[in-house]
């Protein structure tokens, strides 16, 4: 098998309202849609976004470079495709765009070897579950008010959700806590509430409203401080009872390692567009295992439910629906988990009348 062309699409999917979290303002997001083409007939999908469609000529132009690297080539000869790809980056650092590029190729070339082999991927790694745990974290945002985070978190349960995540970092605590407490009790005790501040707080902020949600059993605190503040995080979680979860927005297996090394955090987060692929999460999670710390996938709810399924340290995927119109497969959640499926590759495939609708030329 060899991959003959490389194609790509770009598309700009929009919510049906602006929302917002403590660090960003959002109203659509812009996809750059890869499809490696094979002389056996074999299409291998994968796709990287930017959130507002920033910065998305850089990351097509990351994604067209590596092109030349891949046409030509088998892809079950990954690891040195891998490599060349590694070693073109190395000029211009293995961080932004060009990990994502990374991330667009590997996903696509494993979704082509599953499909050689006719199996779904977390069976070809290894198969350790046949259903995940999951959140629902396509609401509650900071934009909302507090009705309308009512009727979101009812909303998520009857859709089969048993967790789900709300934003904060408000100016104000009080009106964080206020937030929380109408979602806890809209909930009950029994479902899963997760928290994101998104990087929204100072170290001691954090922790001061860390200390105060504590009585509505939050799930985890994530992303309390910056992303560069790796201290600050180890501070926050040094302080607090409750789990510190982060990492998406780290950069391969070494920005995971730092984490790890600085006891910054209970749950490892790797986000697939950053972390630069299957193949990089796969290593990360490995990684995370040596410190007997569990990871949960941040985004790309479709291509990161076979490394969830397949690696005994991850707990859950984060369902997010922005991307779920590109695909003909829709995700089976069925109390709290999403059904692993049995199709093969990556077991999702793009939708092209769907696709024409958001096409952006």
């Amino acid at each position: 098998m060899k991959i003959t062309h490389c194609r790509t699409t770009r598309v700009d999917i929009p919510f049906p309202k602006p929302i917002r979290t403590a660090i960003h303002d959002m109203r659509l997001v812009g996809c750059i849609l890869l499809e490696l083409e094979t002389d056996c007939g074999l299409t291998g999908e994968s796709l990287v976004f930017s959130l507002n469609a920033a910065q998305i000529n850089t990351l097509h132009g990351a994604v067209l470079d590596f092109a030349s690297l891949v046409t030509g080539r088998d892809p079950h000869y990954l690891g040195a495709i891998r490599e060349e790809i590694w070693n073109r980056m190395n000029p211009v650092g293995h961080k932004g765009p060009p990990v994502a590029a990374l991330s667009a190729m590997d996903t696509a070339c494993w979704d082509l070897v599953g499909k050689a082999t006719s199996l779904p991927l977390h069976r070809v790694y290894g198969a350790c579950r046949d259903r995940v745990r999951t959140y629902a974290s396509g609401g509650l945002w900071l934009s909302s008010d507090i009705d309308e985070l009512v009727q979101e978190a009812g909303g998520f349960l009857e859709q089969g959700f048993r967790s789900m995540k709300i934003r904060l970092g408000s100016a104000e605590t009080h009106q964080d806590v206020a937030r929380v407490r109408a979602v806890r009790e809209a909930i009950g005790p029994q479902v899963e509430l997760l928290a994101d501040l998104n990087q929204g707080l100072t170290v001691k902020q954090a922790i001061r409203l860390g200390r105060e949600l504590e009585e509505f059993d939050i799930g985890w605190l994530e992303e309390p401080v910056s992303c560069l503040d790796i201290g600050g995080h180890a501070e926050v979680r040094a302080a607090l009872a409750m789990p510190v979860a982060s990492g998406e927005t780290e950069y391969t297996r070494f920005g995971m390692h730092e984490m790890l090394r600085a006891a910054a955090v209970d749950v490892l987060m790797p986000d697939l567009q950053r972390i630069g692929g299957l193949s990089e999460f796969r290593r990360a999670a490995a990684i995370a295992s040596v410190y007997h710390v569990p990871v949960s996938s941040h985004l790309f709810t479709e291509q990161s439910l076979c490394v969830a399924a397949s690696e005994g340290n991850c707990i859950s995927v984060e369902h997010m629906p922005w991307f779920s119109p590109l695909y003909n497969e829709p995700l089976v959640i069925e109390e709290g988990f999403i059904e692993v499926p049995d199709r093969p590759g990556l077991g999702f495939t793009f939708n092209h009348d769907a696709i024409r609708t958001y096409r952006v030329d």
